[in-house]
């Protein structure tokens, strides 16, 4: 039987176990790990890149829903401040005292031996300036104090002058109990505080020979805010 001898057994064993080198074995193992590190890390990169589009989307959505809440807040602060005017304008026109009715209650309250001379409205105005809300002031310790809106307090008073004729000088007293009397005046004046003789002059004489006394009548609305 032939006896074959391997030249290269040596080597070749020697080439089998470089192979099998366990450095060699760990390099590669470390390669792969890192090549799957990398490729892990590149997909969290892709994924964060993705929510923080996804994020500034959403920013953006909630701003323009910030925006459009502001701007319907505003739009309903002007519509209640509209609304508070108009209710105003509607008080002061349903409410305003007007010359004419007084004149045409005046024609039709005749007193006899009573002429009215002179009538005086005097109407008076006057501003409060609007008080704008305080925050709270923590320094000082002050509360926050709320706002008021401005106001216009009207006060509107009446003066007639009148002469009277009768014998006696009671036709002042009875014109003034008339006006107290009439509903109009009933209506806008207080009832505590009618007419009043606020004075009457001394006897005179015109030049028809006509014995007179001139007397005054004086009369205040209740004021009013708006």
């Amino acid at each position: 039987m032939p006896i074959r001898l391997n030249l290269y057994a040596e080597e070749q064993a020697l080439e089998l176990q470089r192979r099998r080198d366990p450095v060699k074995r760990a390099i590669l193992v470390g390669v792969v790990l890192v090549a799957a590190m990398l490729s892990w890390s590149s997909t969290l990169v892709f994924k964060q890149m993705g929510a923080r589009s996804d994020v500034g989307s959403v920013d953006k959505t909630i701003n323009s829903k910030t925006n459009d809440f502001a701007k319907v807040t505003n739009d309903e602060k002007r519509l209640a401040d509209e609304k508070a005017r108009l209710h105003a304008l509607d008080i002061l026109t349903t409410n305003r005292f007007l010359n004419g009715n007084l004149l045409d209650v005046l024609q039709r309250t005749v007193v006899e031996k009573v002429q009215v001379s002179r009538l005086k409205v005097n109407q008076t105005y006057i501003l409060t300036e609007e008080v704008k809300p305080s925050k709270d002031d923590e320094e000082n310790g002050a509360p926050k104090r709320a706002g008021k809106p401005a106001t216009v307090t009207e006060k509107i008073s009446l003066s007639l002058n009148a002469t009277d004729t009768s014998p006696n000088g009671e036709a002042a007293t009875r014109f003034q109990n008339a006006l107290s009397a009439a509903p109009y005046f009933q209506k806008i004046l207080a009832k505590t505080n009618g007419f009043r003789l606020t004075s009457i002059g001394a006897p005179q004489v015109d030049g028809s020979g006509q014995a007179f006394t001139t007397f005054t009548l004086e009369a205040n609305l209740p004021d009013k805010t708006r």
